[in-house]
């Protein structure tokens, strides 16, 4: 049913994917050349990062409907997880990458969307638990029958 907690769980997931459209992931004292050129670091600066943001948005989304198939609900949840790693692996990367070429007089500074990947690979993780349980409850009633 989609009135069960992992139902809250991956919708949460969802929208911290579509947050990151909203919260950079780094905020730069000045402009620099490329990724820093409006002084903000967000989704939009990368078509891979804009890609997995979109792609593990949309699996989170979806997963909520496919409550009648438990099994591929779980899958989609573990593969939304692994797009959210990558996501805020790559951001990490490139803009670790980018740090390094810009001068030591420009202060970059961590934002939230450095870490709302994080949080929805808690939260993709979590709703796999109860899908676990949910199975377990089906398996169990189906057995006393």
């Amino acid at each position: 049913m989609i009135q069960r907690i992992q139902s809250i769980f991956l919708l949460i997931a969802g929208a911290g994917f579509f947050s990151l459209f909203k919260f950079p992931f780094a905020k730069s004292s000045a402009t620099t050349a490329p990724l820093f050129e409006d002084q903000l670091f967000n989704i939009q600066d990368n078509p891979v990062l804009l890609g997995l943001c979109v792609a593990g948005g949309i699996i989170s989304i979806v997963t909520i409907f496919l409550f009648k198939n438990r099994i591929l609900q779980k899958r989609l949840a573990l593969l939304g997880a692994i797009v959210a790693i990558g996501l805020g692996g790559f951001a990490l990367y490139t803009m670790t990458s980018e740090v390094e070429t810009i001068p030591s007089t420009v202060e970059v500074s961590n934002q939230t969307g450095l870490f709302i990947p994080a949080v929805s690979v808690v939260m993709l993780m979590l709703s796999n638990i109860f899908i676990n349980k949910d199975e377990k409850l089906v398996r169990s009633s189906d057995r006393l029958r």
